[in-house]
């Protein structure tokens, strides 16, 4: 997979002052758009607007480029701030001697980056970046398998890192200077009236489509027949007045087909509906592939699926899909929201109680053996874990045992505890008061900024799709963090501002439904199809001949546990499996590239 935005500079010739300005000249860059002049270079990848004008607003191909490399000789790093859409960007300045370099709010669009005293090389993608360490960081593989991605900023590669969502770098004679330029400021004490946010945030969402359409002849958009996907379907039908395209993907697998939603959503709205049910044939096709476009591992299981609806969308004619990832994790519609809410209650007890309870529930407690107390020491366990560690109890991971998962000398080069200072740190970025804010901005790092979008934009990416991603305009997400805390979660109801809003406008059936959205049935076909099982198997025993995973964990993993609860081992088995099958590809391309050279 080619990148689609690079560079490489030498900093000792930028830090030279008789030299700088030349460079600046002769440096060579690769993006959408490029501007220069005397003392300096822009170059940016994505549409965003900055100030008034949008990416198109300028007669020439860079007009965003100048237009921000006029921003930045004005305001310095402080241009960050100002601009809006899905970017990255790199600005080289000779006369100030320093590196810019900046990603939008959700990190819609990457860069990745890799820098010493001498240069600074940077790509879109981690397995583009120019002079990287090709020697894999075991600390990111443990990430990998606790999260299921790797958290920005460490990648898969030594040295090699990539810029968090809404963050920047500066890098200068000082040395590397990070730099957050979008604060996660909720204003909890603003109040208006529901009729008049209703209709506000009903035209923000039309505008958004509007915006994400423009330049584009034909766009479709996934449908789930979820809430967030069935209103950006609605929304398309309405700004292009048109049967919109839209498209859904089911399975042959009881609990996992949603096809029923997506066809009452699309009759709703008079869509042009298309369907594909995926395969355990398709999932032999794909899943090298899959893993192999990513530019490091990547675990999350809808990645396929979303691929076969992309596929499906461009040979239909589609050049962009709209998808509607944001809506849960702005509006409040995650149901961990209210299990935590559940467990903040505890919390609320006075210490001294807090502190003759816990005892009680000790692993040794005599209450632990009686059904009916079990569970309300399983609560007292569960409640007394700090946020966010909290939302990692369950982690799959964990649950296993590292040490009956991983080998030794694997975990011997491994921090067990990175994870939680990782989510610590997340975490702290925020000061919400309430506690619904604050797992939604966790969530903007770790949900969509690490997983769901990647997601996406990789299915896209395969299909020779664009993306947009309305419900993540920055109007919309600035409207979010003015509403009250308790439209977002009422109680224990999730979501209640975004239902209430659309009442009338979706069928009633979408938005009483819980979502599940394009997940996938791996454990279920992994017991069941002998060449998938096949493929699950020797993907894991290899993970197995590397070192990385225990070969006895391998064996009682496909022999035991996978066939009892194929839906809660088969993640682990997809996880493994992906990580396989990523190494593999990136060995293969590694060796074709050594044998052109």
């Amino acid at each position: 997979m080619k990148d689609k935005f690079s560079g490489q500079l030498d900093l000792t010739r930028l830090f030279d002052p008789a030299v700088a300005p030349l460079m600046i000249e002769s440096l060579a860059l690769r993006a959408e758009h490029v501007a220069r002049d005397d003392d300096a270079v822009c170059a940016v990848l994505g549409s965003p607007t900055f100030g008034d004008k949008a990416a198109g607003a300028s007669s020439s191909a860079a007009g965003i480029a100048s237009e921000l490399l006029k921003g930045w000789h004005t305001d310095g790093a402080e241009v960050a701030s100002r601009i809006r859409g899905a970017y990255a960007l790199v600005i080289v300045d000779a006369r100030r001697e320093c590196v810019f370099m900046a990603v939008d709010r959700f990190a819609i669009q990457t860069l990745c980056y890799r820098v010493d005293d001498q240069m600074l090389a940077f790509s879109d993608r981690a397995d583009c970046v120019q002079g990287g360490s090709e020697e894999f960081d075991p600390q990111a593989i443990f990430d990998y398998l606790y999260f299921h991605m790797i958290p920005a900023p460490r990648t898969i590669f030594k040295g090699v890192r990539r810029l968090p969502a809404a963050n920047a770098l500066l890098v200068d004679r000082q040395g590397v200077h990070e730099i957050r330029h979008w604060p996660l400021r909720f204003d909890e004490h603003h109040r208006q009236p529901f009729e008049a946010s209703r209709d506000v945030f009903r035209k923000l969402i039309r505008n958004a489509v509007s915006d994400e359409i423009s330049g584009h002849p034909r766009v479709g958009a996934f449908l789930s027949g979820g809430t967030d996907s069935s209103t950006i379907v609605g929304m398309l039908c309405e700004v292009t007045g048109q049967a919109a395209p839209a498209y859904s993907i089911g399975f042959a697998a009881e609990g996992y087909d949603e096809m029923e939603y997506a066809r009452l959503a699309a009759k709703h709205f008079g869509c042009q509906h298309h369907e594909y049910y995926v395969t355990p044939a398709d999932l032999l096709a794909s899943i090298p592939a899959v893993a192999r476009h990513h530019d490091q591992p990547f675990g999350n299981s809808s990645a396929l699926p979303a691929y076969y609806c992309a596929k499906m969308a461009a040979a239909d004619g589609c050049s962009k899909m709209l998808a509607g990832d944001g809506g849960d994790e702005l509006f409040g519609g995650n149901s961990r929201y209210a299990t935590q809410r559940l467990f903040e209650f505890y919390q609320a007890l006075p210490a001294s109680l807090r502190q003759r309870v816990e005892p009680l529930c000790a692993d040794d407690s005599v209450l632990r053996r009686i059904p009916v107390l079990r569970q309300a020491t399983g609560y007292v366990r569960h409640s007394r874990v700090p946020m966010p560690d909290r939302l990692q109890s369950f982690n799959l991971l964990m649950q296993l045992d590292p040490a009956k998962v991983l080998t030794g000398d694997f975990l011997a080069q491994v921090d067990l505890g990175e994870p939680s200072r990782h989510m610590q740190a997340s975490w702290s970025e925020c000061r919400a008061p309430s506690l619904i804010n604050r797992m939604l901005a966790y969530d903007w790092r770790y949900t969509l900024a690490d997983s769901d979008l990647p997601k996406v934009r990789g299915a896209t990416e395969m299909a020779g799709l664009a993306v947009g991603y309305p419900l993540l305009s920055d109007r919309l997400t600035d409207f979010s963090m003015a509403l009250p805390a308790n439209w977002k979660l009422r109680r224990f109801k999730l979501r209640w501002f975004f239902k209430e809003a659309l009442r009338g406008y979706l069928p009633d059936k979408i938005i009483s439904k819980s979502k599940k959205g394009f997940g996938l049935p791996f454990g279920v076909w992994a017991t069941r199809n002998p060449a998938l099982k096949e493929l699950a198997e020797d993907s894991l025993h290899n993970l197995a001949r590397r070192g990385i995973v225990r070969a006895d964990f391998i064996d009682r993993l496909l022999t035991e546990h996978l066939p009892a609860h194929p839906g809660y081992y088969g993640e682990m088995v997809w996880i493994l499996t992906m990580l396989e099958q990523w190494l593999r590809g990136h060995e293969k391309a590694q060796l074709q590239g050594n044998r052109e050279t």
